[in-house]
């Protein structure tokens, strides 16, 4: 697999293709932020909510009321334990921004590694992102190891990003 030696992958989601990277790896992250042309925070792919529930540092009563967003086209950033990922990809706040997208093939990968996968648009900072494998390998080509070719997935702007402050969930992307 790609993702075990350090390599990107382009994969389908429910909104866009993302950009895949093992989150605890340094290097690929580096990589993939070369590629994007920015180093900001990156959101993970978890394989379900049991699994978020283990990596967020929340309380119970917060864990109820996230869960019932944490599906879709929906990215929640939460505080989150040391060493789930590589502390790069996180915000300034100890948080990380987690999704469960209803394509499977995100969340059934990270099942199958045991870990979580970066999800971040396919483009370089500042474009529109790609959503057409053949304009990604046109524009990307040479710069991923991997495409999983879903055929051109519908214009979408992304997910819809809330960040839990304070026990509530504060939109931060609609």
């Amino acid at each position: 697999n790609a993702i075990l030696y350090g390599g990107i992958i382009v994969y389908p989601t429910d909104t866009l293709y993302g950009f895949g990277v093992d989150a605890r790896n340094e290097t690929a992250i580096k990589r993939l932020n070369k590629i994007k042309g920015r180093s900001a925070p990156i959101s993970v792919i978890a394989p379900n909510s049991n699994t978020v529930l283990s990596w967020a540092d929340i309380t119970y009563e917060d864990w109820e009321m996230v869960k019932k967003y944490l599906r879709g086209p929906t990215t929640i950033i939460l505080p989150v334990k040391k060493g789930i990922i590589h502390p790069s990809i996180m915000g300034e706040d100890g948080t990380l921004g987690i999704r469960i997208p209803a394509h499977p093939f995100g969340p059934k990968l990270c099942d199958k590694l045991g870990f979580p996968i970066t999800t971040t648009s396919v483009n370089r900072s500042g474009q529109e992102p790609f959503n057409d494998p053949d304009e990604i390998i046109a524009e990307f080509d040479g710069e991923f190891d991997l495409l999983i070719d879903d055929g051109a997935l519908p214009q979408s702007s992304g997910s819809t990003i809330y960040k839990l402050e304070k026990s509530k969930l504060k939109v931060i992307r609609p």
